[in-house]
């Protein structure tokens, strides 16, 4: 329900009072800070939020900026009935919600052409990632939309169960923390439908792969994977259901948490990877990689009596997973390669050294070769290296989800790309401050981007506001803030920040540790108000550091960072020679992540914090680009319990997230401003002086304009080149007056334009009825004229032509056979026969049966023609095939009907089934078709499984790896089968051929094809024997073995009386 208070003017306009209509609507606290009576006080604020919050009512606003409470539990205000509420309603007309702010930043992209963008900011655990995931779906449900970009909304949406399971994980302060940084650009048409997409991902914390805090788990993807995927995916895995059994998944002591399933999360993010456009053979590829990550946490280490590493593990499943060489992954993991000009050097052990050849080659220069030196690493330097390309491995394919879903959400019709045409929307879900137990590298990037992100917002809210006032000579309030510009200078600037010095101390040469990162630290920026150490602190502060900390003053608080940990997590670097291993490997994920250019290049990558410092940069840059509206999230308890409200808490919150001096300034300026030119082209219909055009001084068309209007002296102010306006429902005003005039307009300009094209409209019929006529009558006369003269002409040649049309061809009867040929081959074109077994063909007249007969032959010769040219050679192969098996066995076996629909296959074993030895064994005689067997024994008939392979001169009978017999085509006497349903087959082979070791006995579950393919090759179609009751076979030194067959209930080879084998076939009922 929306409250509006009325009052009408006396020249009847409807203004709505912005007092009345808010104090209507504020049933519990205010719905705007900007009403609250003492904005000053930072305890009216806290406790504004705390009544809402106890009545469920968690948004509220600063203005324009939406502050959102995580009530830790789900509420019934995200339905489409809601969505539909807020949908075209202006910000301030209905109470406070994400959907309000979505649909206010929706309009304003489309109303002014401007890309927008939204940023979410706050704790972890405050709900970031919840609001942005309430924005897209608000987006996706009422943009406007047809097939393509309902399935573009789709791809977006579906998205986010596929990041969250890779990126996010379960840290102290949130079951599903966002573990990276994500900006996500919507890309909207010129009629406001979403059209694509982007996505720039930030400082993934890639140690989480190998290590977690206690209490907290790795990212969710494991655990999703050994919970909900299906028992024959993880034994292709090598898996087990238990999370304890990998190290990896261990340290946190958090298999499971009570508010998340991964096993129905699974589900979500199997069914959404298709969705996004991931084909089933790279989600294989992806479970491979994670599964492989688990296998190396478990890849174990020893050490040998001279210091060398060795590994304890089998790895040959690690190595399958990764798609490369086992011995060069086990070579890699312990040894290190380090590359240098003149030589190479491979060292094996401390004891050993080989010095290659120089080789060099002068032609005036010398140009020398890299030496490479292979050195073995000790036991903690291996498990380092182990625990580097895990990280690499998982971070590298986290980067390449994201292109691959980029992909997905690219334009792909190019008349989108216009940039006239579209606007874009972005989305700021980035990591909240963090304040640990334990606060290390990751904590410092993390609170240096809401550092950035805090001076962007007072850039953009709280600086540039005063600037534009002073700017537009507008007397205002000072509000005075904290400006955190000192901070980010400690951390980003050149030569002298934090993060300058870090890089320093990872390329100095010689021993570098991370206390010298320290001392270095305590003696460049040890003055700097913002910066502690242990050593530099007093007495008090050192009583809560530790001498490997250093502490920041941030713009939220005061930090302490661990030391340790920091120059390796910045190096990030992965041995080389584990490069050399992953850029090989044969999953197509992987060989895209690690790129041989990488290896090649000897150019040293820019260290991790620098290239999240870059990274941060050009995000400032698109910020700076957008108009930007916010989200400011509060966590109300580290509890995560609902209806909890830490007053504590909440106030630190209040006072790092700069609310206070958002209100201030919301409280001391006004509410809008625009150029003078941008606001009199839009409102400029609602005067009549300026309407349609204003040809004097825009700030005097302005000014006649708001008189118009009725505006009063301090709702608006005049700046140099823009109007100011202090209440948001003075604008509101202009627009509803605005949308009721828009029609007044619409119709002015439709009836002169109607009037216009009516009046020349009817002119042009006029004229050209005159013409039409004087013309359709005089041609309408000479066509009845015409008509009558030939219908006469037609009568008479018709009766002569019947009355003399037994006789020759003449003039007398010329016409009329003419018409019964013509009528004749009329018809006949209409019912042609349709294929070659239709023998149907019109009666021809008695004038017409020479070239009917020739007529007919020559249609039924151009339907073979055409018959034969679309059959394909493959068709053709397979009907050749058919043909043959007809010839042998229709009529003469039970299962041959069974056969005829199944199409014969060119080969039923797959080219990874035969054993490359046997391939290399057969040489240039190629594989032509090959099928599992049964082969029976001629003594004891044991059955043993078997592969025949047939080349175009011989076949052969293989086991496993061996070749155990081989049969000469020519050597084949003839083939035997039964007349019964089973799938025996005996193959004579003549006793004149020593090298054949005689008769075979094979069963194949394919005999028929076998049969064929076999007599085909060896040119024997006329030497297939079908026996009904028994068949012959030689065992030995002439002595002679019987195969007895018989119909039974099921298909058994057993061994018989009499030491005959014993067939019982069932009976097939022919369909």
């Amino acid at each position: 329900m929306r409250y509006q208070a009325r009052e009408v003017d006396i020249e009847g306009r409807v203004r709505l009072v912005m007092e009345g209509a808010l104090t209507a609507r504020d049933r519990v606290g205010v719905q705007d800070f900007v009403l609250l009576e003492n904005y000053n006080s930072e305890a009216a604020f806290i406790e504004n939020l705390r009544r809402r919050f106890r009545e469920n009512l968690i948004y509220t606003y600063i203005g324009s900026v939406l502050v959102s409470m995580n009530p830790y539990k789900e509420l019934e205000i995200y339905s489409k009935q809601q969505m539909d509420r807020y949908r075209g309603v202006s910000f301030y007309e209905i109470s406070p919600h994400i959907y309000a702010l979505s649909d206010n930043t929706y309009r304003a992209m489309r109303t002014e052409r401007k890309d927008q963008c939204i940023l979410i900011s706050g704790e972890s655990g405050a709900g970031k990632t919840e609001a942005s995931k309430k924005i897209l779906l608000y987006y996706a449900v009422t943009c406007p939309t047809n097939d393509h970009m309902a399935a573009l909304g789709d791809r977006l949406l579906q998205s986010n169960p596929v990041l969250e399971a890779f990126g996010n994980a379960k840290t102290l302060r949130n079951d599903n923390s966002s573990r990276f940084g994500k900006y996500m650009d919507v890309q909207f048409d010129f009629r406001g439908a979403p059209v694509g997409g982007h996505i720039l991902n930030y400082l993934l914390e890639k140690s989480r792969v190998v290590h977690q805090n206690h209490g907290e788990r790795n990212f969710h993807i494991f655990y999703q994977l050994l919970d909900g995927g299906e028992d024959d995916q993880l034994n292709t895995l090598n898996l087990e259901r238990n999370p304890q059994n990998y190290r990896y998944l261990v340290k946190g002591n958090c298999p499971r948490v009570s508010s998340i399933s991964d096993k129905n999360n699974w589900k979500v993010v199997m069914k959404a990877l298709p969705v996004i456009g991931f084909t089933e053979e790279e989600v294989q590829k992806l479970l491979n990689i994670i599964a492989s990550v688990l296998h190396l946490g478990n890849t174990q280490f020893g050490e040998g009596e001279e210091g060398e590493t060795y590994i304890t593990t089998e790895i040959s499943n690690l190595a399958r997973l990764l798609g490369v060489d086992g011995s060069a992954l086990r070579e890699a993991l312990t040894h290190k390669k380090l590359t240098a000009k003149g030589e190479e050097v491979i060292i094996f052990s401390s004891s050993l050294l080989r010095f290659s050849v120089v080789r060099c080659t002068c032609f005036y220069w010398a140009v020398f070769m890299f030496m490479q030196m292979i050195t073995p690493l000790n036991f903690e330097q291996a498990e380092a290296a182990r625990d580097a390309l895990a990280k690499a491995v998982y971070g590298r394919t986290f980067t390449w989800l994201v292109e691959k879903i980029n992909q997905s959400l690219a334009l792909k019709d190019e008349i989108y790309h216009s940039s006239k045409g579209s606007s874009v929307i972005g989305l700021l879900d980035i990591y909240g401050f963090e304040v640990l137990q334990h606060n290390s590298f990751e904590q410092f990037c993390i609170n240096y981007c809401n550092e950035k992100l805090q001076q962007l917002f007072i850039e953009l809210t709280l600086r540039s506001e005063q600037e534009e006032y002073e700017t537009e000579g507008i007397a205002w309030e000072t509000v005075q803030y904290f400006d955190n510009k000192i901070i980010c200078d400690l951390i980003e600037e050149k030569h002298k920040g934090i993060i300058s010095i870090l890089d320093e101390e990872c390329l100095r040469p010689g021993e570098t540790c991370d206390v010298s990162f320290l001392e270095k630290l305590e003696d460049t920026v040890g003055g700097h108000p913002h910066f502690v150490t242990h050593k530099l602190a007093n007495g008090k502060t050192r009583r809560v550091m530790s001498r490997e900390e250093f502490r920041l003053l941030h713009y939220a608080g005061e930090v302490n960072y661990n030391v340790n940990g920091f120059l390796d997590k910045n190096n990030d670097l992965l041995n080389r020679n584990l490069k050399e291993v992953m850029c090989q490997s044969d999953n197509q994920i992987l060989s895209h992540c690690f790129r041989r250019e990488e290896v090649i290049d000897q150019k040293r990558p820019e260290m991790a914090a620098t290239q999240f410092k870059n990274s941060l940069m050009k995000l400032t840059e698109i910020l700076r680009s957008k108009e930007p509206s916010y989200v400011r999230c509060i966590k109300p308890n580290d509890a995560k319990q609902p209806g909890r409200f830490d007053e504590v808490l909440v106030r630190h919150q209040v006072k790092y997230l700069g609310l206070m001096e958002n209100l201030r300034v919301r409280r001391a300026g006004f509410a809008y401003r625009r150029r003078f030119e941008a606001f009199l082209q839009r409102y400029k219909p609602l005067c009549p002086e300026t309407w349609p055009n204003w040809h004097g001084r825009l700030a005097d068309g302005v000014l006649t304009l708001v008189k118009h209007l009725g505006y009063k002296d301090e709702e608006y102010k005049l700046g140099r080149s823009k109007i100011f306006i202090r209440f948001p429902k003075t604008l509101f005003n202009t627009e509803d007056a605005l949308e009721a005039k828009k029609p007044e307009i619409a119709l002015t300009l439709q009836t002169s334009w109607r009037g216009y094209r009516e009046r020349a409209k009817y002119q042009r019929i006029r004229r050209a009825v005159i013409v039409i006529q004087s013309g359709w009558r005089g041609m309408k006369a000479r066509r009845r004229a015409k008509r009558r003269r030939q219908a006469a002409d037609l009568i008479r040649r018709f009766i002569k032509g019947f009355i003399y049309r037994h006789g020759e061809y003449g003039p007398e009867n010329d016409y009329f056979l003419d018409h019964v040929r013509y009528s004749f081959l009329k018809n006949l074109r209409k019912n042609l026969p349709k294929s070659v077994l239709d023998k149907s063909w019109p009666t021809p007249p008695p004038s017409l049966d020479e070239a009917s007969e020739h007529l007919q032959r020559l249609h039924m010769r151009n339907m073979v023609t055409k018959y034969c040219w679309r059959v394909q050679p493959e068709w053709k192969k397979q009907m050749m095939q058919k043909v043959v098996a007809s010839e042998i066995f229709k009529d003469q076996k039970d299962s041959y009907p069974q056969s005829v629909g199944k199409l014969f296959l060119d080969s039923r074993l797959e080219r990874e089934q035969i054993s490359l030895k046997v391939v290399q064994t057969l040489g240039n005689d190629k594989v032509q078709y090959g099928v599992s067997v049964i082969k029976y024994d001629k003594r004891g008939f044991k059955p043993r499984p078997r592969q025949l392979l047939l080349t175009n001169t011989f076949a052969v009978l293989v086991d496993k790896t061996k070749i155990k017999q081989r049969i000469d085509y020519t050597a084949l006497r003839d083939i035997a089968l039964s007349s019964l349903s089973d799938g025996m087959c005996v193959l004579h082979i003549t006793r004149e051929d020593n090298k054949q070791k005689g008769d075979l006995l094979l069963h194949c579950s394919h005999s028929i094809e076998l049969v064929t393919k076999l007599a085909m090759m060896a040119n024997k179609t006329s030497n297939v024997n079908i026996n009904p009751g028994s068949i012959q076979f030689t065992v030995a030194r002439g002595k002679e073995g019987i195969i007895d067959f018989v119909r039974g209930a099921e298909l058994k080879v057993t061994k018989g009386r009499r030491g005959h084998l014993l067939v019982t076939a069932p009976q097939i009922n022919a369909t």
